[in-house]
């Protein structure tokens, strides 16, 4: 009999542990380390990191890239099939574009404390008055998803 645990391709762990991949690539660029994939249909669709610093874009999140990545895979703005795994709680800017990409499920690991907008801070993945609420599942290997975000920050702040 084979003792080898059975991985489960379709658990968040799983799924974020390809965030957390994406996240490291941040970090080897002088990033701050947040990765994202788009999953659907139990394959993940679209795989991205941070880029500000490297794009001089402020709109170069993590979710926001994979959103258009997963959206030119699927080639439609809507993302209603999919689930998105950030290793970070999305900001307002990234909840914003994933209640108007109709994504039907965000996974985070770490919270944000500061400007968390998935319950966090506020909640616009479930404002009322919007017109799509996003399931929401936070938590998930939220240590392993903090610890790279402070250790990040701890040597930025040891440069100085």
């Amino acid at each position: 009999m084979n003792s080898e645990p059975v991985i489960d391709l379709e658990s968040d762990a799983h799924f974020m542990g390809e965030a957390l991949r994406q996240a490291r690539r941040a970090y080897a660029q002088g990033e701050v380390p947040v990765g994202a994939v788009v999953v659907r249909g139990g394959r993940i669709i679209a795989r991205a990191f941070n880029q500000v610093e490297l794009l001089k874009d402020a709109t170069a999140h993590a979710e926001m890239l994979a959103v258009t990545q997963a959206q030119a895979a699927v080639s439609d703005w809507r993302l209603m099939d999919c689930t998105l795994y950030a290793t970070k709680e999305p900001c307002p800017m990234c909840a914003g574009a994933l209640v108007h990409a109709r994504v039907r499920r965000v996974v985070y690991g770490a919270g944000d404390p500061k400007a968390g907008a998935a319950g966090g801070v506020m909640n616009i993945l479930q404002f009322p008055s919007l017109n799509h609420r996003c399931e929401i599942t936070g938590g998930v290997r939220a240590e392993e998803c903090r610890r790279l975000l402070q250790s990040f920050f701890a040597e930025r702040r040891a440069e100085r």
